[in-house]
């Protein structure tokens, strides 16, 4: 069935591939000034400081992700469908401040009493942990914002200036003291987040005089969760194996295992963070306009492979000395595990494309089912895969991984061929 396409939607399409190219380069220097932040960490604590932060992190991503409750998706559809931006972006805020907040605490009474030995109860821990889930929530919002109305490339001032400030005070407390606890390097970290957000609503006021009052009516948020909740369900299956894995390792393995994965993992991100982001506009534009969407797959493929392989490249060919910045116990440990994991960006682009095709077609329970799977499967490959080290988690990571694209892949091909037959 033919869809039928908003009102300026021309307009957005040309400049889709800006605005995904300006998501990728935002990523790119978020990761850029993460990785810098991470030397800095290395060199300013143990490694068991390292781990505990890294896991705190990972925690605070998680929380983000779980509390988004898909608003970031329903703001896309929404906006997509002409509705005003102003309306639905107070109910979303509203629904993420609150999902947020109580996430994040629950988060942290949960640790204190499951796992005492690796919890802190420092009021500063309590307050930057709070904050970051809380403003990490929205920064996701304000990116899918931006998007919708063209101009994820406003990203890249953001991510620039909240990293930058990151790793600004990592770098003040490392010359101060050697030794610094995770509760300082977890306090560094969150003030970037906390900064990114600021920025964000200002460059969202700039661009369509959005000023914020958040609301919770019951029926706006009732519209934008029956929107959005299906697409959280599926980005969870995407997100939660990579954010869940460093917190198993450092509470079931130890904190030390936590650290050389992490920076693997990290770095690998920025690779698939191209497909991710390709993904995100795959989806924006075919709510736009239907009768393109597969089009808009293929060329979303395309420049997955392109942006993320070329990173791919990099990070397999400089994967030591990278890593070698940390010290020379995190390039010893961690290298192949880096190049294993940004050998998988083909396998990840391919998985992002089949879920912005699902998003954008309705078909999420499939998606999700696959999701789960997959997801699942990853997890307990490089559980099970621990004992022998980063780089054979990695391998049983990569297998998996492309084992669950080459499924998807195939019913990727039969679901592109029945739009294309739809479409004329």
């Amino acid at each position: 069935m033919r869809g039928t396409s908003v009102p300026g939607a021309s307009t957005v399409r040309r400049s889709a591939l800006h605005s995904s190219l300006g998501l990728v380069v935002a990523k790119a220097a978020q990761t850029g000034a993460g990785f810098a932040f991470w030397i800095v960490a290395a060199r300013a604590t143990s490694d068991r400081e390292v781990g505990l932060t890294s896991a705190a992190v990972s925690a605070v991503m998680l929380c983000t992700q779980l509390a988004v409750l898909g608003a970031g998706s329903a703001v896309i559809v929404s906006v997509g469908r002409g509705e005003p931006p102003s309306r639905v972006l107070d109910a979303a805020f509203a629904i993420v401040g609150v999902a947020g907040t109580v996430l994040a605490l629950g988060y942290l009474v949960l640790q204190a009493t499951v796992a005492p030995d690796t919890a802190s109860t420092s009021v500063l821990f309590w307050l930057t942990f709070l904050a970051a889930a809380v403003t990490g929530t929205m920064v996701i919002v304000l990116d899918q914002a931006l998007v919708a109305l063209g101009r994820g490339a406003s990203a890249t001032l953001r991510y620039a200036l909240g990293g930058g400030v990151s790793l600004g005070a990592a770098a003040l407390v490392a010359w101060q003291a050697h030794g610094a606890s995770a509760d300082v390097l977890m306090a560094c970290w969150a003030l970037g987040t906390a900064v990114a957000c600021v920025v964000g609503a200002v460059q969202l006021r700039r661009i369509v005089g959005y000023r914020p009052r958040p609301t919770l009516r019951l029926a706006r948020g009732r519209s934008l969760l029956a929107l959005g909740l299906p697409h959280q369900l599926l980005t969870l299956t995407e997100r939660a194996p990579g954010l869940v894995l460093p917190l198993l390792l450092a509470h079931t393995v130890s904190p030390e295992a936590a650290a050389y994965w992490y920076p693997a993992w990290m770095m690998a991100w920025a690779a698939y963070t191209a497909p991710m982001l390709m993904g995100i506009v795959q989806f924006s534009e075919g709510v736009r306009d239907p009768d393109r969407l597969a089009q808009t797959t293929w060329a979303s493929l395309r420049w997955s492979l392109v942006v993320g392989g070329l990173a791919a490249a990099v990070l397999i060919l400089l994967a030591r000395p990278l890593l070698g910045l940390m010290g020379e116990q995190y390039a010893e440990s961690s290298s192949d595990a880096l190049r294993w994991l940004a050998a998988g960006l083909v396998a990840y682009a391919v998985l992002q494309a089949y879920n912005a095709m699902c998003r954008a077609r309705g078909r999420y329970t499939e998606a999700i089912v696959v999701g789960v799977v997959l997801g699942t499967a990853l997890c307990a490959s490089a559980l099970v895969a621990a004992g022998r080290g980063a780089g054979a988690m990695a391998v049983a990571w990569l297998v998996v991984l492309s084992i669950g694209a080459a499924a998807v892949g195939l019913r990727l091909l039969a679901v592109v061929r029945h739009v294309t037959r739809e479409a004329r």
